[in-house]
């Protein structure tokens, strides 16, 4: 089995070595080639301008030869190009005249018509020749060849994209660098005039890795096609045995290999937002769904629709003291709101639940309404996303239909229905009458929305799970009608985060996370009561972590310790703010984990 990975690691490997001689990136040869395409496009501008030149440098010799002729006038070809081109460049030594008006008129064409070309010609000469390679060089010597000899403990990202930027924004609330290793100087010298830190290097050239100072580093991070990945994989190991290397892998079958390479974690993003997309479509009926596991507490999410909870107050269900499961906030159509006493839940409700698995039974028990193999959904669109999140929905026994209107994407052993999701026949044909969720996977966000905002109105009672590329379209997917919104880049950056910062968040959905941080030691001593952290923040505690174990569902009439660890929910925002307020914690939080 390993001699055979690596037979087939070793034909990648020179696969990749003939794709481009430094960055063997798509993107990359694209822009070589749009490059070179517009060097013979000013090489050609200019070998034109040239061939108009002498051709009117030509026909003015010629004319002129002519009319001295008339006037009884014999000068020798040379003279004549001597003439025109004095004439043409306004020098004028005024040896050679012309006694006829027809001579003298023809003078004033050639003067004219050889400033405005010689205007045009030579300032385009200039600047493309001289000019703008002096600026490009400059450009390319602006953006650093290496990193600070201080750096430590950054990240090195070796691709910029929606995913990587969303890692960035995190590395910066938790006061850890990122360094961009850039091919491509000119694109290098943009990115370092918007503020980022870059540093240009081939991507296979261990050097460029030893100026990033690999050595000290957290992490490198490889989002690139999976062959790019795995000579970055083998590079990087070469020089730094210990460092943590984070890849992507878009085929199933480049995990072992980059694993090989030397990888300590392959992400296969798909399938990762296939399988939150499938947690997220689940929790209807009155049966919590855990979308994930966060300091020893399953984070679930239930739907309230067809149980007793459906126009009643939190103080009257009173969860808490009959089952001890905290509650988190409540989403309703995309809004979220922390739990208070006074808040009514409707039919389009559903519960953020916190709590251990017997506490979750002991609810599920109570206000179940039917059990999880009743349970049908319809995945619109089949690729990655929408594979992976069927495959998600069957290994816990939901039957599901993927619509897809290109029929080579379908897969033995599942139900398809071919056809456009726009057309109400095709996902009747799905099921969609009887489904209890709907995913929407595809990558064009204009179409998600669409889709949306369709089904919506087709099935205004079933939970609607919708993905998003770009994080400005996830509002407009909410008021499309979801009830709840991944995106690629958010899911992403999150798993990717979470490989070498030890579960310090998670994703709840776009924009929420569930995520954990040191106690302030302003609030030692201190109640939760007294220490007001959401009106401070926006962020809401969800338990309290010590030496002695987890506390969900904290009583917020006890005291805080002097050690142990928050569990808190917020926005991106909130999570801000609270780095802001008790900014001690944030530092305390990043030397736990360096001395980890």
């Amino acid at each position: 089995m390993l001699k055979a990975l690596g037979a087939t690691l070793a034909q990648v490997t020179q696969r990749v070595g003939r794709e481009s001689p430094s960055a063997l990136a798509r993107d990359d040869r694209a822009e070589f080639v749009a490059n070179r395409a517009e060097r013979r496009r000013r090489l050609k501008t200019v070998l034109v301008l040239l061939i108009i030149f002498v051709v009117l440098v030509g026909v003015f010799s010629t004319v002129f030869h002519e009319l001295m002729e008339r006037e009884d006038r014999s000068f020798s070809w040379t003279t004549s190009v001597y003439w025109t081109l004095t004439t043409m460049t306004t020098l004028g030594f005024g040896d050679i005249t012309f006694e006829s008006d027809a001579g003298r008129l023809f003078s004033v064409v050639v003067l004219l018509s050889g400033s405005a070309f010689l205007l045009v010609m030579l300032p385009f000469v200039f600047i493309q020749f001289v000019f703008i390679p002096w600026m490009n060089e400059r450009d390319r010597r602006r953006a650093p060849r290496r990193v600070s000899d201080t750096t430590s403990g950054h990240l090195i990202l070796t691709s910029l994209g929606p995913v990587e930027d969303s890692l960035t924004d995190k590395a910066d609330q938790a006061g850890v660098g990122c360094v961009v290793v850039v091919e491509d100087p000119d694109v290098a010298g943009r990115l370092h005039d918007e503020g980022r830190t870059v540093m240009v290097g081939a991507l296979d050239d261990p050097e460029t890795y030893r100026r990033a100072r690999v050595e000290h580093a957290e992490a490198i991070v490889a989002l690139r096609n999976d062959q790019s990945n795995t000579n970055i994989a083998f590079t990087v190991r070469e020089i730094g045995p210990a460092i943590d290397i984070v890849a992507s892998a878009n085929s199933p079958a480049s995990v072992d290999i980059l694993e090989i390479a030397g990888a300590n974690s392959v992400v296969q993003l798909g399938e990762v937002l296939g399988e939150a997309m499938a947690a997220r479509a689940l929790g209807v009926g009155g049966r919590s769904h855990a979308i994930g596991d966060f300091a020893g507490l399953h984070i679930a999410e239930v739907g309230v629709i067809g149980t007793d909870l459906v126009d009643s107050t939190l103080a009257q269900a009173r969860i808490r003291e009959r089952f001890g499961v905290g509650i988190i906030g409540v989403w309703t159509r995309g809004a979220f709101d922390v739990a208070t006493a006074d808040t009514r839940l409707t039919s389009s409700s559903i519960l953020l639940l916190a709590g251990t698995s017997d506490q979750l039974d002991a609810f599920d028990q109570h206000f179940a309404t039917e059990s999880v193999s009743d349970a049908t959904a319809v995945v619109i669109g089949g690729g990655r996303v929408g594979r992976a999140s069927g495959r998600a929905l069957a290994s816990v026994g939901v039957g599901y239909t993927i619509v897809e209107q290109l029929a080579e994407r379908r897969r033995d052993g599942v139900n398809y229905v071919i056809g456009d999701a726009a057309d109400r026949s095709v996902l009747e044909a799905a099921g969609l009458d009887d489904a209890e969720a709907i995913l929407i996977t595809t990558h064009d966000d204009d179409m998600n929305v669409y889709l949306t905002r369709y089904c919506r109105g087709l099935r205004p009672d079933a939970r609607i799970v919708s993905r998003s590329r770009r994080d400005r379209n996830v509002s407009t997917l909410y008021r499309a009608g979801a009830d709840s919104v991944l995106s690629y880049a958010a899911t992403g950056s999150e798993a990717i985060w979470n490989r070498f910062r030890r579960d310090e968040s998670l994703l709840v959905a776009q924009g929420l996370n569930v995520f954990r941080t040191p106690i302030p030691t302003e609030l030692a001593g201190s109640t939760l009561a007294e220490a007001h952290v959401y009106r401070r923040t926006q962020c809401n505690v969800v338990a309290v972590e010590t030496p002695a174990g987890i506390q969900g569902n904290p009583d917020p009439q006890e005291p805080l310790p002097a050690t142990g660890e928050l569990v808190l929910v917020g926005t991106d925002a909130a999570e801000t703010r609270f780095g802001e307020v008790f900014p001690l914690a944030r530092r305390r939080a990043m030397f736990d984990h360096a001395r980890s």
